[in-house]
């Protein structure tokens, strides 16, 4: 099998769209209006299918014409239709208008809802990035203040017809696990893609809000999307929020370091901004159209889960963000596969910084199990276009310097290192003191049970002072 091939995981429930349509429209407690732009009304549609959607259904609308949209919902900061905010606009206005309009006159048991889902489906008459946001808004119990369950979802339906039915589905699911699984957030998301297959939708991106879920950290509940195989990837803005891939990577060139970054040290930060420097050397890389992301993957070199608990991967995640840095986390094992993923989103530079045992990993044939080409094919799936790695130096037994040309790789895989270095897919970075190169975090680990000492000139001054402070990663004053 190929360890970087998702699986399909399991549904946490059997029961099929329109029998989660039906039992929504026979309990008369929940009423409310479903908005839908840009992809027909296909949720409302299965309203109406199931039956007795006079029960649950106050509205429907769809508002295709901006200035109609504009009118209704107000104007979108930057002009984006297909956006969070449009999608949040939506849930205000309708949820506020079956409020103030019908919480009179229906029974004071009444929950109501509204659900929007503001969508670019595939068109006729050209390619585009074919993605949606949905949301809904709902009471867990009358009279209470709202909810929101907003998800970001990518389409890979190749028909604007097979699109509309995914969202159809899509949107069914998400109110029915707002009301029936409120209370269990990793149900909810479980759920969403009931009835579906796992080819047809990414769920890249949600957020609860709402005072029902106060307690939940949005960082930590979107690594259940990786984990329930909504999708391959989840990453963080520099200011901890969730951020959507095609947002943060569209016409970016993208550096990325993977490591365990537990805690981040003085060894991982020069290994970034040696490799940015030497990136920016390539025609066309600039500070300010390129994106630094810090990596880490869910598994080991073999692609086993190392089972890391949602806390301990946040807690990295909010260290390497106090330095400035965007953290993909991913469920990729392999190289190849992580440069796929960033070639989704942007066709410009990509590059890999990466030390000297993880070159060895690269050029390890057992890496390859399951990849029918093998080692070739892992090499021209990481080498096709505007890819390279940088390569940090690392310390012999001796204390002399081993740079990336004097890597050794088996025999018979000599020349192809030779191709990679004289067809420039390789090139090597500078370490700023040969002192980092003995500076590892599984040393700095063992340390921190024993409370203060020479570990913490081994980080950044702010990550030394936030594990003092928060006692992190085992640390005890």
């Amino acid at each position: 099998m190929n360890i970087d091939q998702a699986s399909p995981g399991k549904r946490v429930s059997s029961r099929s769209t329109i029998n989660k349509a039906l039992r929504i429209n026979l309990d008369e407690k929940k009423y409310g209006t479903i908005a839908e732009i840009g992809a027909g009304q296909e949720v409302a549609r299965h309203f109406f299918l199931a039956g007795a959607a006079a029960g649950t259904v106050a509205k429907t609308i769809s508002a295709y014409d901006m200035q109609f949209s504009d009118a209704i919902y107000g104007v979108e900061d930057g002009g984006r239709y297909v956006s969070k905010g449009r999608v949040g606009a939506m849930l205000e206005k309708e949820f506020s208008l079956v409020v103030n309009r019908v919480s009179e006159t229906r029974s004071k048991a009444s929950r109501f809802f509204a659900y929007a889902a503001t969508v670019s489906a595939k068109s006729y008459n050209r390619e585009n990035e074919c993605h949606a946001w949905c949301g809904v808004r709902i009471q867990t119990y009358p009279g209470a203040e709202p909810t929101d369950i907003i998800v970001h979802v990518r389409m890979h339906d190749k028909s604007a017809e097979q699109q509309q039915e995914t969202l159809g589905v899509l949107g069914v699911n998400l109110i029915y696990a707002s009301y029936y699984y409120f209370e269990d957030a990793r149900k909810i998301i479980d759920s969403l893609t009931d009835n579906l297959s796992p080819d047809q939708i990414e769920i890249d991106s949600i957020d609860f809000h709402g005072p029902y879920f106060e307690d939940i950290d949005n960082r930590a509940i979107n690594l259940q999307l990786i984990r329930s195989w909504k999708t391959r990837a989840i990453i963080f803005r520099p200011d901890g929020s969730v951020g959507v891939p095609a947002n943060m990577l569209y016409k970016k060139n993208v550096l990325t370091i993977r490591g365990s970054f537990k805690p981040v040290t003085n060894l991982n930060v020069d290994m970034i901004e040696q490799g940015m420097e030497a990136f920016k050397k390539t025609q066309g890389v600039t500070d300010d159209n390129t994106i630094v992301l810090a990596e880490i993957s869910l598994n080991d070199p073999k692609g086993n889960d190392l089972m890391q608990p949602e806390e301990d991967l946040i807690e990295r995640v909010g260290l390497l963000n106090s330095l400035g840095y965007s953290v993909m986390i991913s469920d990729y094992t392999r190289y190849f596969s992580l440069r796929a993923y960033f070639r989704q989103y942007t066709s410009l530079q990509i590059g890999i910084v990466l030390g000297m045992i993880n070159m060895r990993q690269i050029f390890d044939e057992e890496s390859y199990v399951g990849v029918e080409g093998g080692i070739l094919e892992g090499f021209g799936k990481l080498f096709p276009d505007n890819t390279r790695l940088f390569v940090y130096p690392e310390t012999d037994t001796d204390g002399e310097l081993c740079e990336f040309t004097t890597l050794k790789v088996p025999d018979h895989l000599r020349f192809l290192y030779r191709h990679l270095l004289e067809n420039q897919f390789v090139f090597g970075i500078s370490c700023s003191d040969k002192k980092l190169l003995k500076v590892y975090s599984r040393d700095i680990l063992t340390e921190l049970p024993n409370g203060r000492g020479e570990w913490e000139a081994c980080v950044p001054p702010q990550i030394s002072k936030q594990i003092v402070e928060r006692e992190l990663f085992g640390f005890r004053n």
